[in-house]
């Protein structure tokens, strides 16, 4: 393990086991990682939870592969890979339904991938099973936002789902999407919380090279959202849930790729 890389922690849907390929219900949606952020922390530094726990390393043999999300955002390639080499990601899969930039032609199809396996890392498309801007209207909200909710129930965004935890069970893996901070982002929206149900935490790589935990994205989230004194409730953690499930609606409202209600 590269020095100065930082670990997050990684658990199981909370109180469920089920398929993978399982419709995914409101309360599977509630789980969320144990941990959180210190603002203070600097690359190279432990994040220490929310709970004043520091992170642990997986151990050998755990059936919760770590998993890895992370934004390209408009970063020179070389930068790129240093990040992902910085956690140790050989292989990345790409939730993008467009998989290309105009401005960074090289997060572009087929350049993308051939730069990336040059550098020793794996790559496989899933846009099409978990991309933000799905083609079926029927998962559109009337107001022409994507329906996040809808997403997670379809067959496709379920197989995508399963192929994550295939690929996570042979490699170290990333989620790549465009935007940097994962509250801005599906990848962390829409596709975070059935991982998380699936018994797949995800930890988010950021760009200055720390690893933020899932909790702690939640707790940034909570906070947006005006749920910020949810965060840390350790008496009632089905209210923080509670909670956490309507600001992920409410951050889904602003951030969703949205069309003309026309043309859904």
């Amino acid at each position: 393990m590269q020095e100065g890389m930082i670990l997050g922690a990684r658990r199981t849907a909370t109180g469920t086991t089920r398929g993978l390929l399982t419709p995914l219900s409101a309360t599977d949606l509630r789980a969320s990682s144990r941990g959180g952020q210190d603002p203070s922390s600097r690359p190279g530094q432990a994040i220490q939870g929310s709970e004043g726990r520091g992170n642990q390393e997986p151990r050998a043999g755990d059936n919760n592969p770590q998993l890895f999300t992370v934004g390209h955002s408009n970063w020179p390639f070389p930068r790129f890979v240093e990040l992902l080499k910085s956690a140790g990601v050989d292989f990345l899969l790409d939730v993008r339904s467009r998989p290309a930039s105009g401005r960074n032609p090289h997060f572009s199809q087929p350049v993308f991938e051939t730069l990336l396996r040059g550098e020793g890392i794996g790559y496989l498309f899933l846009g099409e099973e978990l991309g933000g801007r799905p083609e079926d209207p029927s998962l559109y909200r009337p107001n022409g936002a994507v329906d996040y909710q809808a997403c997670r129930k379809s067959f496709a965004f379920r197989a995508g789902i399963e192929r994550v935890a295939q690929e996570a069970q042979r490699h170290k893996v990333a989620l790549v999407c465009a935007e940097e901070d994962p509250l801005d982002c599906h990848r962390f929206l829409m596709i975070s919380p059935a991982l998380v149900a699936a018994g797949l935490t995800p930890v988010h790589l950021r760009g200055n090279g720390q690893l933020e935990l899932q909790r702690a994205v939640e707790d940034r989230l909570l906070a947006a959202t005006g749920f910020g004194h949810f965060a840390n409730d350790l008496l009632f953690p089905e209210a923080r849930n509670e909670a956490l499930e309507k600001a992920y609606d409410l951050q889904a409202e602003r951030a969703a790729f949205r069309v003309d209600p026309p043309a859904v």
